[in-house]
């Protein structure tokens, strides 16, 4: 059944996209509630937060899920759908990758810039084409992994709770971690618990998704840039998922840009030529045929599991 509600998922949000900035203030105002009544300075206080916020509502959800399926399937199928169509979706953040696209196709830099900006949330109006190029490309492959695969591996893994979990955790993990870089007082304390329960829940994910990204594309250099170029980022799932995926279309990604006067020094990534409109669509490329030998795998199981 994770087969067809992921399915359904997916075509319901390309139908009908979520209200993704309603969701994000609630679980905003949902991680400002929980700071408010934990945070006194120490690491168990962001622990019991974590506990409340994300374990204990994806707990709950575990339990009622499993209810329902014992009660009617077709109740687990809905209440399936309806977590996986508020937790995922490429329209949560492709309306920006392609209204770049269109941008810089039709040679509109400026106003590409201003949409790398508004989705990044970095300056970007000294970059070139092929540097908002670049940048586009590296928001897409990560958000492809956050708002599709990663939390699409949780549901199969836990049901609609997995992908509760994860959508929860990484709230936590960067709304607190902002609170830490603010300087404010007791926030790296208190957000250290979520940080790493998040980088816990991440692990198998990013390398499941490299994984991905390198069968689909060019295999070798997806994993020769995996080895050897990803310990240069400053993060390390980020660095392993832009590595693995611009070996695989080919690119070049990373590399110092100018944000707003200062230069960014970020190490290169990837092997072949700058990034351009075309590869943009490569990258496009890339996402779509992951998701669907995802897919295909979980079809392929589900035959298995029936004929054993």
């Amino acid at each position: 059944m994770s087969l067809v509600s992921i399915i359904l998922a997916l075509l319901l949000e390309q139908a009908r996209p979520v209200a993704v900035d309603r969701i994000n203030g609630w679980l905003a105002a949902w991680a400002d509630l929980l700071e408010a009544r934990f945070n006194a300075g120490e690491h168990r206080h962001g622990l019991a937060a974590w506990l409340v916020g994300a374990a204990l509502p994806s707990a709950l959800l575990l339990a009622v899920y499993a209810l329902a399926f014992w009660y009617s399937w077709p109740l687990a199928l809905v209440l399936g759908v309806g977590i996986l169509y508020a937790t995922t979706g490429f329209r949560q953040f492709s309306h920006y990758f392609t209204d770049i696209h269109v941008a810089l196709r039709d040679g509109e830099v400026e106003q590409a810039r201003r949409l790398l900006a508004q989705w990044s949330g970095r300056n970007a109006d000294r970059l070139n084409s092929s540097e908002v190029a670049r940048m586009a490309i590296e928001e897409a492959l990560l958000a492809s992994h956050r708002h599709v695969y990663a939390p699409l591996l949780w549901f199969t893994i836990l049901g609609p709770a997995g992908a509760l979990l994860y959508r929860l955790s990484r709230h936590f993990c960067y709304a607190w971690q902002a609170e830490r870089v603010d300087g404010l007082e007791g926030g790296d304390a208190f957000g250290e618990f979520a940080q790493r329960a998040f980088a816990f829940l991440d692990w198998l994910p990013v390398r499941l998704t490299a994984i991905s990204f390198a069968v689909v594309g060019n295999f070798e250099d997806a994993v020769f840039c995996w080895r050897s170029q990803a310990a240069r980022w400053p993060e390390e799932a980020s660095g392993i998922l832009l590595a693995a995926g611009a070996g695989a279309i080919g690119v070049r990604l990373g590399m110092p840009v100018d944000a707003g006067g200062m230069l960014l020094d970020r190490p290169e990534l990837g092997v072949g030529d700058d990034a351009d409109p075309d590869f943009m669509q490569s990258a496009v490329g890339l996402v779509w045929r992951a998701l669907v030998m995802a897919l295909v795998l979980l079809t392929l199981l589900g035959i298995a599991s029936w004929a054993g």
